[in-house]
């Protein structure tokens, strides 16, 4: 493989000119830039990227870890973090932690080795071992929470506002005159979960419902956890149900077949996230819409702000609005009349 000895050689200049014309660190002129560029053609030079980064103290390089890649949610945040990512020069590492502590500190550790200059994540549920913060803080790579955040850790966030993105999914259910609201969280220990069931209880005490245990039901974000979740509340015969995420959804619709119930004639339903595919099923599903790829944008441009004054002390956080979509599946048809989202 050529080096930028080989380069400097072929070109007739120095292997300082090369550099300079290569890293765009020095004026170099037209003539001379012109002779490196072709050499650099002829033998098909690549950069030593690691030197390069250990020369300027920046790999312009991102790592992201997100908890599961293959939950519809994270892709669109993930585009939205590259796409912004690109654009200000840096390239974007991903990686997924299956919401384990353990598999996340691999990667962080990993991402501090491969030098890169910041970390977006969503933290798995569980606190940060103070060895890893300590590593991260002192190889200068700060941290972008993204959705979840982390008590006592300090970082900028992005998040959304759960609270009240719950809260309105479940009040349009009350408006429409549901009153046993169903309730499937999210994953245990997730500070998204808690925000979610925080809504939930705020809207039923705005509308001075009474907020009964047997209604709420533990899930994990994902389908399995939706059917189980689905076949336990059930028994307690609610008339409407928030669902935490779409996946869920999907679940607790097979739940439903299988007591040969029907949405929303026997059980209404609202859920939390939106996809352009949620048009196909049948009834078409009333959801809350999250800002994923405004999310993941979101978070990668205030890293980029970080790295550009690393010195400034003040953490921000960043709350992003959801909009609800009102389709079939919350009956408003049935019941006469349409809520209207606040």
């Amino acid at each position: 493989m050529p080096n930028i000895y080989d380069v400097a050689k072929n070109a007739g200049v120095s292997v300082a000119t090369v550099s300079a014309v290569v890293n765009g660190s020095a004026y170099v002129s037209p003539a001379l830039k012109g002779r490196v560029e072709r050499a650099v053609t002829k033998l098909g030079y690549q950069p030593n990227l690691l030197a390069r980064s250990l020369a300027t103290q920046q790999s312009r390089t991102l790592g992201m870890i997100v908890p599961d890649i293959a939950n519809p949610f994270f892709p669109e945040v993930v585009r939205g973090a590259e796409d912004a990512a690109y654009d200000a020069g840096y390239m974007l590492l991903i990686a997924s932690s299956d919401n384990d502590t353990s598999k996340e500190e691999v990667y962080l550790r990993l991402f501090v080795a491969k030098r890169v200059d910041g970390v977006i994540f969503t933290k798995a549920p569980g606190p940060m071992p103070k060895t890893l913060q300590t590593t991260l803080s002192r190889a200068g790579v700060p941290l972008v929470l993204l959705a979840r955040t982390v008590p006592g850790l300090r970082a900028d966030i992005v998040e959304m506002d759960d609270k009240r993105a719950t809260h309105e999914g479940v009040t349009h259910l009350l408006r429409l005159g549901y009153r046993r609201v169903g309730f499937i969280t999210g994953l245990g220990g997730a500070t998204t979960t808690r925000r979610r069931l925080d809504g939930y209880r705020a809207a039923l005490r705005d509308w001075k419902q009474t907020i009964d245990p047997a209604l709420i039901v533990e899930g994990d974000f994902r389908v399995e956890s939706g059917y189980r979740a689905g076949l336990e509340l059930l028994k307690q015969h609610p008339d409407a149900v928030f669902i935490s995420n779409y996946l869920m959804s999907v679940g607790f619709m097979s739940a439903l077949r299988q007591y040969q119930l029907r949405c929303p004639e026997d059980v209404a339903i609202v859920t939390c996230d939106d996809h352009p595919w949620l048009d196909s099923f049948s009834p078409r599903l009333t959801t809350i819409d999250l800002p994923k790829r405004e999310l993941g944008a979101a978070a990668a441009r205030l890293l980029i702000e970080r790295l550009a004054k690393p010195s400034r002390r003040a953490t921000q956080t960043i709350r992003l609005p959801s909009a609800m979509r009102v389709r079939e599946s919350c009956g408003c048809a049935l019941r006469g009349r349409v809520a209207l989202a606040q």
